[in-house]
């Protein structure tokens, strides 16, 4: 099949568009993944910055002189490194993995967003082309003349009718018969 010069150009220019929609699309995938990296990272510094230290000297505190004075001591020191945890290091986790899910599930929105846009945009183009090249045909729309001229129709189909019926009718009432007229009755 040869193309035109034109339908060339357009095609060419599609595949630029869809060139350019990938690219886009592995930019958004490498920042979510190095936004991921960077959560990941960060929620190790807190561990490290913030949960170590603290799990250390909870044990050299609690857990150790616990162990030394008995069962008292290790409820106490387990009682306080369950709080440790959860008001602690629970929090800090939990607040890294959702901000970690939020770019993961930002990255995905966008990522929709952007194949229905291009979907959309190549599947326009891609009608335009068929329609200029003669490929697809174009569906003329009813108009209002369109139905304009039906109504004119029925209108004068209706008038016709009434015409043949007001010719084609008995008209008995139309005669009327002279009667003799009678004598008055004494």
């Amino acid at each position: 099949m040869g193309l035109s010069r034109k339908s060339r150009r357009n095609l060419k220019k599609l595949r630029g568009e869809a060139g350019d929609l990938w690219s886009e699309q592995r930019e958004v995938l490498d920042h979510a993944a190095s936004v991921l990296k960077k959560a990941s990272r960060q929620a190790g510094e807190v561990a490290k910055r913030d949960v170590a230290p603290r799990v250390k000297t909870t044990y050299e505190k609690r857990l150790q002189p616990g162990v030394e004075a008995g069962v008292g001591a290790v409820r106490s020191a387990a009682d306080h490194s369950r709080q440790t945890w959860n008001r602690a290091i629970l929090p800090a986790v939990t607040g890294a993995i959702g901000a970690t899910l939020a770019v993961i599930d930002v990255a995905r929105d966008n990522g929709r967003v952007a194949i229905r846009e291009a979907s959309r945009t190549s599947r326009e183009l891609g009608t335009r082309a068929g329609q200029k090249l003669g490929i697809i045909e174009v569906k003329p729309t009813p108009r209002p003349g369109r139905y304009i001229a039906v109504a004119l129709g029925v209108i004068a189909v209706g008038a016709v009718a009434y015409a043949a019926y007001q010719t084609l009718r008995a008209d008995d009432d139309l005669w009327v018969e002279d009667e003799p007229v009678e004598a008055p009755v004494a």
